[in-house]
């Protein structure tokens, strides 16, 4: 099998669980970093699937690497080779289909519920899962693109995750690890100072309360979406 193509934005946000999950079943990877210079592909047949991870920039930004990387996630949806998101990936392939991302009415940051939409679709990706706790970092949100069905939700922000077939955009991460979590909260210590205490943002000592417990749980729910995600490859 040709390897998936992971896409990294940001030196500190790397494919975590994901990688394990795909290393446990032996499907190969390739990590595309673009934080380093790695130039973004620009065909898909060396590639059985295509997963993007988060960052502190904004699909709005003005990057070089932003539309050569959109049009890669449509050529790799147009080959029916698939995709998936993690909060800013999310985003791309939203931005990639058509639609919107704009600021969240409140940031998330923390652990916080989601909740799985009540519809088969869902059930297709979620299983018997109604909810779980995920973890969140970010300030802006996608539209659910043409063509796309809402399957996860949250008090915060609705659009918390849209499937499209084998293609899979999420807001929240769900990759997540202890040193992630840690490299986040030393990296991005202002930005929790600077929310003022706000509801939605938690400090850093909330996120390592019972965290262990916390990441075990959050994988179990990842590896359900990974699943069915690999199904495509």
């Amino acid at each position: 099998m040709k390897p998936v193509a992971i896409i990294r934005h940001s030196l500190t946000e790397g494919p975590g669980h994901f990688a394990t999950f795909l290393d446990s079943r032996s499907l190969p990877w390739t990590l595309i970093r673009i934080d380093a210079g790695d130039p973004v592909p620009t065909s898909c047949d060396d590639y059985s699937g295509l997963c993007l991870m988060g960052g502190p920039m904004s699909v709005n930004d003005d990057l070089p690497w932003i539309p050569p990387l959109l049009d890669l996630i449509r050529k790799m949806m147009a080959a029916d080779k698939p995709v998936i998101g993690h909060c800013l990936g999310g985003q791309l392939m939203s931005k990639a289909l058509g639609g919107q991302v704009s600021r969240n009415p409140v940031k998330e940051i923390g652990w916080a519920a989601v909740s799985v939409v009540d519809s088969p679709l869902a059930r297709e990706w979620f299983g018997d899962i109604t909810g779980f706790e995920s973890f969140h970092w970010h300030g802006e949100t996608f539209s659910i693109p043409a063509g796309a069905t809402r399957i996860l939700e949250s008090a915060a922000c609705p659009n918390q995750a849209y499937a499209l077939g084998k293609h899979l955009g999420m807001q929240c991460h769900v990759e997540m690890s202890a040193r992630m979590i840690d490299d986040w909260c030393a990296s991005g210590a202002e930005e929790i100072a600077a929310a003022g205490g706000v509801p939605t943002v938690q400090t850093p000592e909330a996120m390592k309360i019972d965290r262990e417990a916390r990441l075990k749980a959050l994988n179990q729910s990842a590896e359900t979406l990974y699943t069915h995600w690999v199904k495509g490859l």
